[in-house]
């Protein structure tokens, strides 16, 4: 249990740091109205996610005898967690120049993260294929990976909205920076447990 509680701990961390579509509203609600504002924003992934969620499970578990397939599943995944290291590596901080940003979207936060391809790219490729591990464990195992999963991604969110409501500067700074690198490298270190996972379900 304790291995996926660790992996949906990282991800969620990785996912929660992020720079994205859900993280700049965060920051923008806090900006122009309060934390609380951007709080609320933050906890959009547990309104949307949860269909995607179910869909991937049940995709999936169509295919969980085809071997090959769930390779090139985890091969795909593999290459998106390389991607998003990628990402996190070359951060400069994130862009908290609003003027640009649709002020309709401030109040779409569920339909932005909806409108999100990542979480369909991450439930699909990454998320579904450790649940579906976890569960070989137990019901437990699969359970502490989505709880670990989310109470991080959004508990981080929940914490940038207060960093920033108190000073917007922080995501500028060297911190915010060098955290997002380390996270970048433990991403591709899990990006390539993925890519061992499909080579071995391809029987390579």
């Amino acid at each position: 249990m304790l291995e996926f509680f660790s992996a949906g701990t990282f991800l969620g961390l990785a996912a929660g740091f992020a720079p994205g579509p859900l993280l700049i509203l965060v920051i923008a609600e806090t900006l122009r109205h309060n934390m609380k504002a951007g709080v609320i924003v933050a906890l959009a992934p547990l309104v949307t996610d949860a269909p995607i969620v179910l869909l991937a499970v049940f995709m999936l578990s169509k295919l969980s005898h085809l071997e090959a397939t769930l390779g090139g599943i985890s091969i795909l995944g593999g290459m998106f967690v390389m991607y998003l290291g990628y990402e996190s590596l070359r951060t400069t901080g994130v862009n908290l120049d609003l003027r640009d940003v649709n002020p309709k979207s401030f109040r779409k936060g569920i339909i932005t993260n909806a409108l999100s391809p990542h979480p369909y790219l991450f439930w699909i490729t990454v998320g579904t294929p450790i649940i579906m591990k976890a569960l070989v464990d137990s019901a437990q195992s699969a359970a502490a990976f989505v709880g670990s999963f989310y109470l991080f991604l959004v508990g981080t969110k929940v914490v940038l909205a207060i960093i920033v409501g108190k000073s917007s500067s922080f995501l500028k700074g060297n911190i915010y920076i060098y955290s997002m690198r380390v996270l970048g490298l433990l991403l591709f270190l899990f990006s390539f447990l993925l890519f061992r996972d499909g080579l071995r379900l391809l029987g390579v």
